[in-house]
């Protein structure tokens, strides 16, 4: 998920900043069951494919604030 961040950043995040973690394990969540959408396995409506869509990039885009603010210091 983090392409081109160090590993070690996103370790020391998910041990010592829990809403960090939260989030990691609800994007986690949230891509497989996109993919589950995506293949079929699991029945959503478009409106709320997208909107899960929607969340798992603004869940992202957070985690890799984090992880770029925590490699910067």
């Amino acid at each position: 998920m983090f392409e081109g961040q160090s590993s070690a950043a996103v370790d020391v995040l998910m041990s010592s900043n829990v809403e960090f973690r939260r989030l990691y394990n609800r994007h986690k969540q949230l891509d497989k069951q996109v993919l589950d959408a995506e293949l079929g396995v699991l029945p959503l409506d478009d409106v709320r494919l997208a909107l899960m869509k929607k969340e798992k990039l603004q869940t992202k885009d957070r985690l890799t604030q984090w992880v770029a603010q925590h490699a910067a210091n």
